[in-house]
């Protein structure tokens, strides 16, 4: 038996959401049907409160709901973990013994996507670390051809001001997303982190 049209739209709007397929959409759906009112309005209200209230960091790109997020606003800048995208800072964090701050690219650089290095918030990382006096970058970019393309453009980019430029190791499999990494994993791949030449 077919479900009702409303309850396929909302199938097709939990569809639209990452790594979901039709079953788990139909679940969702169904939860939500069978939910209390009151869940489903605060489920409503965080959702609509999310959009609207975060924005990015001015300093380091990432999300927050203030102008300066709580790490660029407590920690010092000795060192700065160059992510990619935001939500790479959630996953770094999971690491309990990194105390530095983060900054976001942007993106990576892709030939194929027409992003270059204007396209990536690069002239920003040289401020900040002409700022703070940086004394080390680790590139946590992905592993992948871009991810690495960045971090060896990042890295050629630095070397002239003696700044030491290290790589999270390979503990990460090539072609992983770091968002899918586990804590372990991340915790030994800063660990072993290498320079760049």
């Amino acid at each position: 038996m077919r479900n009702s049209e409303p309850i396929e739209r909302l199938i097709a709007s939990f569809r639209n959401l990452p790594g979901v397929g039709y079953k788990t959409a139909e679940r969702y759906a169904y939860y939500i049907i069978e939910a209390d009112s009151s869940e489903v309005n605060d489920l409503v209200k965080n959702i609509m409160s999310a959009k609207t209230e975060v924005k990015f960091c001015r300093e380091c790109g990432g999300y927050t709901n203030k102008d300066i997020c709580s790490i660029c606003a407590s920690r010092s800048g000795d060192i700065i973990c160059v992510v990619a995208e935001p939500k790479d800072i959630s996953v770094m964090e999971k690491v309990k013994n990194y105390n530095g701050i983060y900054h976001v690219l942007g993106g990576t650089l892709s030939p194929l996507e027409n992003r270059g290095p204007d396209d990536l918030r690069i002239k920003e990382l040289l401020s900040r670390i002409e700022k703070y006096g940086t004394k080390e970058v680790i590139m946590a970019t992905n592993p992948d051809v871009e991810g690495d393309a960045t971090a060896m453009y990042i890295a050629r980019l630095l070397s002239p001001l003696g700044v030491k430029v290290t790589r999270i190791a390979q503990g990460i499999s090539m072609g992983t997303d770091l968002e899918y990494a586990d804590e372990i994993t991340l915790t030994k791949a800063l660990e072993a982190r290498r320079t760049i030449n």
